[in-house]
């Protein structure tokens, strides 16, 4: 909600989110209120912190490397892609044994760092979480987006805000697909302007999307280059 007051909207094309930046993406488009976004983040994060509880599981960033040997290497170790990022970054997640031998072999020609996360979000040790999210989602009418938004499912645009609204549900124990987010936006040639906290997405736009700018909104002198 403060960023919605900071910046004027009436000028944004559309919206895309990249995790839980999803609800946000939402929230902006007009497929929930802002209330219901916080409510449901709130329920997605204590389900999740809940799931990360049964098993130990990490994640890490895999950086470089050519993708087919990456997956190749996660799946001999049992480990899930659960954020394909573009730009040459895959994240990986599973047991945190699993994630530990990835770190001390990693694929060639990639550096593998271990994240400092809970648990191996974006997998399916985290189906516990998407049951009560689902619960909580089921409460709430969607509406369709009022402008464009694009999904981490595969990429593609949503024009069904019910539609969006499951699949904010389903994302949890799914891939977050940005390397297709940002395939489909490209061709737009679009300014790409990442909302605080800002930087990581806006540093994947600029390797990954040829034809944008990125823009990341890190302080108020910020918004001079957006003309806000």
């Amino acid at each position: 909600a403060a960023a919605r007051t900071a910046i004027d909207l009436s000028g944004v094309d559309g919206v895309v989110g990249h995790s839980v930046g999803e609800f946000a993406a939402a929230a902006i488009s007009g497929v929930i209120t802002d209330a219901e976004a916080m409510q449901l983040v709130s329920i997605r994060a204590n389900a999740m912190a809940e799931s990360a509880k049964l098993e130990v599981t990490s994640m890490a960033a895999v950086l470089g490397g050519d993708e087919t040997q990456v997956l190749e290497a996660l799946g001999q170790l049992g480990l899930s892609a659960a954020n394909y990022n573009g730009a040459g970054q895959i994240v990986a997640a599973g047991s945190k044994a699993a994630i530990e031998a990835l770190v001390s072999s990693p694929p060639e020609k990639a550096r593998v760092i271990e994240l400092k996360v809970a648990g191996a979000f974006h997998t399916s040790y985290m189906q516990s979480a998407v049951e009560k999210l689902a619960t909580a989602a089921s409460a709430v009418i969607a509406k369709d987006p009022a402008i464009r938004l694009w999904s981490n499912v595969d990429g593609g645009e949503v024009s069904s805000g019910e539609t969006f609204l499951a699949s904010l549900v389903s994302q949890v124990s799914n891939p977050v697909r940005w390397d297709l987010c940002m395939q489909s936006m490209d061709v737009l040639s679009p300014t790409v302007i990442e909302l605080p906290p800002a930087g990581a997405l806006a540093g994947l736009a600029k390797r990954g999307m040829p034809s944008a700018t990125a823009v990341a909104l890190k302080s108020s002198a910020d918004l001079e280059k957006i003309g806000a």
